[in-house]
């Protein structure tokens, strides 16, 4: 169960609203809307309703948490799960680079690079 601060921040993030508490922000201007932990940008919806994930490098249990709960209320059957400390983006390794997650106009939930 993601806790407050996630919960808060990915609803603001998905409504396209400023949001700023603790280690996490939402900032919103013309080029898209930006969800970041810790300054990071680790979520990115473009105004074409692309959204891309990443995790800048830290493959904490609080990043995967925050993206998990992103996905989830994307409603996208991805989840990230970590194995002997290697990550996974749905069925694939991930390497925690910029990936293409999800689209608002057509719901695609597939990973590409």
């Amino acid at each position: 169960m993601a806790n407050k601060i996630t919960m808060d921040s990915v609803h603001a993030f998905i409504a396209g609203k400023p949001f700023r508490r603790e280690n996490m922000d939402v900032t919103v201007n013309s080029n898209g809307i930006y969800l970041r932990l810790h300054g990071n940008i680790i979520a990115l919806r473009g105004d074409d309703g692309k959204v891309y994930i990443r995790n800048c490098g830290w493959e904490t249990n609080t990043t995967k948490m925050r993206l998990n709960y992103l996905l989830h209320a994307l409603n996208s059957p991805l989840k990230i799960v970590q194995k002997n400390w290697i990550w996974y983006l749905g069925n694939k390794q991930w390497d925690g680079g910029r990936t293409y997650v999800y689209d608002e106009t057509y719901n695609l939930n597939t990973i590409t690079n």
